[in-house]
């Protein structure tokens, strides 16, 4: 029996192929004995308030409806997209770290020879529906075939905007591997996926990948797709270390005091993706963190030292939040260069790597979105990108003009 298998094939046929499937068999058995799991449902390692209240919901529709709102929660004009291509990709990177920022959660990083895929979304809308739902604001960067092999995929959690049907139709016809939280495998395996090419793991539990070492950390958030939340899917940021490198993916998350913890064990990291998107202090202030949050996270991280580089992610890709579509990008800029940190800001689809002497610097957003009330900072507001003191790398310069223009 498979470690999915639940019900009957007949009630498992009306579910809708794109909600996945409900974990049952050893693999259900295997949630309930998890620490994190209790009354029916994981839990966070802090208390958090996952839906609006009650009696915010309907001025949040008000605000998703109104019309100046939804021209600021966009672009103005199209995005610039890198155009990265195979041959791009095809040559190692000279420093052993590359990553490339598809959009949203995505990221290829190539570390020490091995190449891993985080939350890959290549499909246009995050939606169990074709036609229906919130819809890219950019064309992916490059084909998915055209990334190359992939050694391991890993997803954060089951949410439609990291956790995506049509891409992972496509690689189940690989022989990559999957490193996904408990019991995201059963969307997995009803999709396609060998369950012999799933490693599911709980937090602070590893897997080995080549000659990586691939561990489930604690995140803040929540799990679900579909009509009912059952909560029996985990979520989790992962720490990946290769021989001479490491890096952090937060997935979602509020923040926590955790972060502190994780570096402390994992760390320091060359380079940390953090969620700094699809925010808001009034209707979901505990599962997703602000841009000041990601970089207090950062540097939690990194043991209170401004060390290593923060690449920002989810954000420009998919309108999820009431903010301006700038905003995120815009308050990383600041948290830096109060924080004395080194932030990459490539735009999607731009490979860069982080140990380099300098990394994608220019705030691209400001060419296509609509400027702010009191308009853009000046360039001296701007913060440097470059490596800090601290990681065994240096660097400075505000990198190549040339390289993140907007063409």
């Amino acid at each position: 029996m498979s470690g999915s298998q639940k019900s009957s094939p007949g009630l498992r046929a009306l579910r809708p192929a794109a909600f996945g499937a409900e974990p049952g068999g050893a693999r259900l058995a295997r949630i309930r004995r998890s620490p994190h799991f209790a009354n029916g449902a994981f839990v966070n390692p802090e208390g958090a308030r996952v839906l609006p209240a009650p009696g915010a919901r309907t001025e949040m529709v008000r605000s998703y409806l109104r019309k100046e709102d939804r021209v600021r929660r966009a672009p103005a004009r199209p995005v610039p997209v890198h155009p990265t291509t195979a041959a791009d990709l095809a040559a190692p990177p000279a420093t052993g770290l590359r990553l490339t920022w598809a959009g949203h959660s995505s990221v290829l990083a190539e570390i020490d020879g091995h190449r891993v895929l985080f939350d890959p979304v290549w499909g246009e809308r995050c939606s169990p529906f074709s036609f229906a739902g919130p819809k890219r604001l950019h064309p992916v960067p490059l084909p998915l075939a055209a990334l190359g092999p992939v050694d391991v995929v890993v997803i954060s959690h089951d949410h439609y905007d990291h956790l995506d049907l049509p891409t992972v139709k496509a690689l189940a016809g690989t022989d990559t591997l999957f490193a996904v939280p408990l019991g995201v495998g059963a969307h997995l395996e009803r999709w396609g996926v060998a369950e012999g090419r799933i490693r599911e793991l709980d937090w602070q539990e590893s897997t080995q990948v080549g000659g990586l070492t691939l561990t489930a950390t604690p995140a803040r958030h929540f799990c679900g797709r579909g009509l009912r939340n059952a909560q029996h899917t985990l979520w989790a940021s992962w720490v990946v270390a290769g021989d001479e490198h490491r890096i952090y993916h937060s997935g979602d998350t509020g923040y926590f005091e955790g972060f502190t913890e994780i570096g402390a064990e994992h760390g320091p990291f060359d380079a940390t993706m953090i969620q700094i998107g699809a925010y808001s202090a009034e209707f979901w202030p505990d599962i997703h963190m602000t841009p000041e949050e990601g970089m207090r996270a950062h540097l939690d991280l990194q043991g209170g030292r401004p060390s290593g580089v923060m690449l920002p992610i989810h954000w420009a890709t998919f309108n999820l939040a009431l903010h301006p579509w700038a905003e995120p990008g815009e308050g990383t800029l600041a948290a830096a260069r109060e924080a004395g940190a080194a932030v990459a800001l490539p735009r999607p689809g731009e490979p860069f790597e982080p140990t380099a002497r300098t990394v994608p610097s220019q705030p691209w957003w400001r060419a296509v979105a609509v400027p702010p009330a009191g308009g853009w900072p000046a360039a001296d507001e701007d913060v440097p990108m470059t490596a800090s003191e601290g990681t065994g790398r240096t660097g400075e310069g505000t990198g190549d003009p040339e390289a993140v223009s907007t063409g």
